[in-house]
Parts: C-alpha cells; sequence; structure tokens
C-alpha cells in the first residue's frame, strides 16, 4: 500500500489559521483553542476538542523546542471534515506538563494523513532554525515563508 504523501503545508491554512499572541490559562485551553481555531475554518467539528484532549491525557504532543503539535487519534477520524493545520503562539506560554509551550501547531488530517503532516512538520520544524524563529515569529509572513517548500520564492 502507498504511503499517502502530505501535501504542502501552506495549503492546508485558511484564514484565521495563524494566530500569534494568544493567551491560554493552561494546556487544556491551549488545545480547546488549537480545536476551536480547526472548528472554525471548517476542518474539524467539535467531538474533535474532546478527541484532542483525550489523546493528550494518554500521549504528550510536546515535540521539544518549546512547540506541541496537538492531534486527535484515529478515533477522532469521523469528526475530520478535511485536513488543515492552524498555528497559534503562545508568547507568554503554556506550562505543559512542565515544559514551556510558546507554539501550537494543530493538526486535522482523514485516515492516516495526519502520519505524513507529522513528518513534514517534524521536517520544516528541525531544520537550521527554524524552531526558534517560528516561536519568535510576529507576522504571518513570516510564519508562512517558514512552511514553504525549499526552492519557493
Amino acid at each position: 500500500m502507498a504511503r499517502k504523501r502530505a501535501p504542502e503545508l501552506t495549503t492546508l491554512l485558511s484564514d484565521g489559521s495563524i494566530r500569534l499572541d494568544e493567551t491560554a490559562t493552561d494546556r487544556d485551553d491551549a488545545i480547546r483553542q488549537v480545536g476551536a481555531t480547526l472548528f472554525e475554518a471548517g476542518a474539524v467539528d467539535e467531538a474533535y476538542i474532546e478527541a484532542m484532549i483525550d489523546r493528550e491525557n494518554s500521549v504528550s504532543t510536546y515535540v521539544g523546542e518549546g512547540i506541541s503539535i496537538p492531534h486527535a487519534t484515529f478515533s477522532g477520524n469521523d469528526s475530520v471534515a478535511r485536513d488543515a493545520i492552524v498555528i497559534l503562539r503562545f508568547p507568554q506560554g503554556v506550562d505543559w506538563d512542565g515544559n514551556d509551550v510558546r507554539v501550537c501547531v494543530g493538526i486535522a488530517a482523514r485516515g492516516s494523513g495526519h502520519i505524513a503532516l507529522l513528518s513534514q512538520l517534524a521536517t520544516v520544524l528541525l531544520a537550521r532554525d527554524n524552531a526558534a524563529r517560528l516561536r519568535a515569529a510576529t507576522s504571518q509572513r513570516q510564519v508562512l515563508e517558514l512552511l514553504e517548500p525549499e526552492g519557493t520564492p
């Protein structure tokens, strides 16, 4: 069975998908904000937000360098209308089980598409000092530049 190729990350963003000046009281509040942003983008229904919280309660989505990638498990697949990503930056940080998270990259994907998206995000975030650049981004343009494939003007 052929592995599903992830679309370019920037094609999965919609208006309002990048929010750079958010605040959250705790991890679950941050996840709910990420889920609400996916919901507002028409990517998921409200049940997906609870599936994101359930997933986080079983295995952390913190990936290091102040970044988490909250998403649901396969149990949340029925709640996904379309593949999407959202990026919320929390300049004051959020306590994420003892880690200081500054950026949440929320993903929603149908089927096993989240695996390809996670892989693609990891590649982008591990390149050069992209994680630090994402944490420091103050404009949507800066975020989009980080997500564009190499060689894109």
